[in-house]
């Protein structure tokens, strides 16, 4: 069978430097002993390093043509080979309910919402790695102060331990993409309950990033009439902007926001 065409419809930029793809592979051992999904494996690069560990491996992947192609050369994986698109899946089901690290070279026009997904799974996921835009990783491990320091950051992090691993270079794909791109490891840390409304403190999060060279007391009146009492008890808070507030502080707000919202209000 030949090799498989990169789409780019479908984002691929296949890796071709084996040892990168190695280190990439051996990122889940910080989490050892759980069975890995393995995302967009097109032609089994990492594949081949991860299917060598004493672990349960799992391979889920959109492209037909890379689904034959992995077929062909995984003949030992061929039942957990997924042809599914991700987004999509119930991972439930994926090791009927048991948790797993989740891993790839993750295509890069879906990378956040692989990780939206990773975090309304997140007590299914304790580990997750892999590789993605440069950009996007810097934004999820940035820190409060930071101008890439924003909605992934805070909702990520509020959940997990972001580590940024390494960076790789665009001649190591093909084709070569326009940008660099990065190896994330996060593992979730001890947090079990926030101490607020969850999907209150979603919505807080995503509205003042939207507007984030606004200082707070502007970017909340889409969440809380402007007469409200809100603005002028907590109006020291509301000098800052949002970049500049870290997430036990994001949680303080999300209380203070949802003992000020109308009763009728859908939080």
């Amino acid at each position: 069978m030949k090799q498989v065409r990169p789409k780019k419809n479908l984002g691929q930029h296949f890796l071709t430097d084996l040892s990168i793809a190695k280190a990439i592979a051996d990122t889940v051992d910080a989490c050892p002993e759980l069975p890995v999904l393995e995302v967009g494996p097109g032609m089994g690069v990492m594949t081949q390093f991860l299917v060598e560990k004493p672990r349960p491996l799992k391979v889920v992947e959109i492209d037909r043509e890379s689904v034959a192609w992995l077929n062909e050369h995984f003949p030992k994986l061929r039942e957990n080979i997924l042809g599914e698109d991700f987004l999509r899946m119930d991972l439930q089901t994926v090791f009927d309910g048991q948790p797993f690290v989740l891993t790839g070279n993750y295509p890069y026009d879906i990378s956040s919402q692989i990780f939206f997904k990773m975090l309304d799974n997140k007590e299914l996921i304790p580990c997750c790695t892999g590789m993605i835009q440069r950009e996007v990783a810097q934004r999820m491990a940035a820190e409060p102060g930071s101008k890439t320091y924003g909605i992934l950051s805070v909702l990520i992090q509020a959940w997990y331990n972001v580590e940024y691993l390494f960076t790789v270079d665009e001649h190591v794909f093909n084709p070569p993409p326009k940008v660099k791109s990065a190896v994330i490891r996060m593992t979730r840390n001890e947090v079990s309950d926030l101490g607020c409304d969850e999907r209150l403190f979603k919505r807080l999060v995503k509205t003042v990033f939207n507007q984030r060279r606004k200082m707070l007391r502007v970017s909340l009146k889409q969440m809380l009439p402007a007469d409200s009492p809100f603005f002028t008890l907590h109006s020291s808070l509301l000098t800052n902007r949002p970049e500049q507030l870290s997430i036990p502080q994001f949680v303080e707000l999300t209380n203070l926001v949802a003992a000020a919202l109308p009763p009728s209000a859908d939080k």
